[in-house]
């Protein structure tokens, strides 16, 4: 979770300079919305491999 971490941060920074730095800020807020879609698929390869390790378990045999 480091990764979402740094990719968070990451996209903080750029949403700081945009609102930091008028003549670029749509340059600075795409670069933000870069990050923040890093950061969901980071989430959501975290939450795949999660649930594919509780499907791989076998089920108990009755």
């Amino acid at each position: 979770m480091n990764r979402l971490a740094e990719m968070r941060s990451q996209e903080y920074i750029c949403r700081e300079r945009a609102a930091l730095d008028s003549a670029r800020r749509s340059f600075w807020l795409a670069q933000a919305e870069e990050w923040e879609q890093r950061a969901l698929a980071e989430i959501a390869y975290h939450f795949r491999e999660c649930n594919l390790g509780a499907v791989e378990e076998p089920s108990p045999a009755r």
